[in-house]
């Protein structure tokens, strides 16, 4: 005999599978969430994570974490997973748009979206803004050991800019 469940029931089976790693098995049920209820946000960001972080499937990925903003956009944990994806397909736009709605989302680990940030404009050399970021996320931080990875970026950033500072050599007659 089968059992009946309802969405939110299913959708609590497919994270148990999940967590004990059966991804099989979370697949199936969360596409069978979307089959019935193809509005239900946080089966489309399990979906995301799985193609992001399980399967490198990006495109995927990207749709359902999309589909889950777009649909709850008071999610919290949606958006830093988002965000690793739009940096790792260093999609400008998407990015600034998407991390200036999850700065203004109850829940949302402010600290890690400062950290992204502040390595993108790392990797875009843009140390000024990298800089800021990482000092922002010192500000919203009441981990130590995160406080510590964020000084460390901003020593990083600063040892950075001192390199490319230009060396002058002067020639003086004596």
């Amino acid at each position: 005999m089968e059992i009946l469940y309802t969405v939110d029931e299913k959708y609590l089976q497919a994270v148990d599978e999940l967590t004990f790693g059966e991804l099989p098995k979370s697949l199936h049920l969360f596409n069978e969430i979307i089959d019935i209820d193809p509005n239900y946000a946080r089966a489309h960001y399990q979906l995301g994570y799985c193609y992001f972080y399980e399967f490198k499937n990006y495109q995927t990925a990207g749709y359902h974490f999309k589909k889950c903003v777009d649909l709850d956009p008071v999610f919290p944990d949606s958006y830093v997973d988002y965000l690793k994806l739009l940096v790792t397909l260093k999609m400008d736009k998407a990015i600034s748009t998407t991390a200036e709605k999850a700065l203004l989302v109850p829940g949302v680990a402010l600290g890690e979206v400062h950290e992204l940030l502040g390595k993108y404009a790392e990797q875009q050399q843009d140390f000024v803004a990298a800089k800021e970021h990482f000092e922002k996320a010192i500000l919203v931080t009441t981990d130590q050991t995160e406080y510590g990875t964020f000084q460390d970026h901003i020593k990083r950033i600063s040892a950075k800019q001192n390199s490319k500072a230009k060396i002058m050599y002067t020639y003086t007659d004596e």
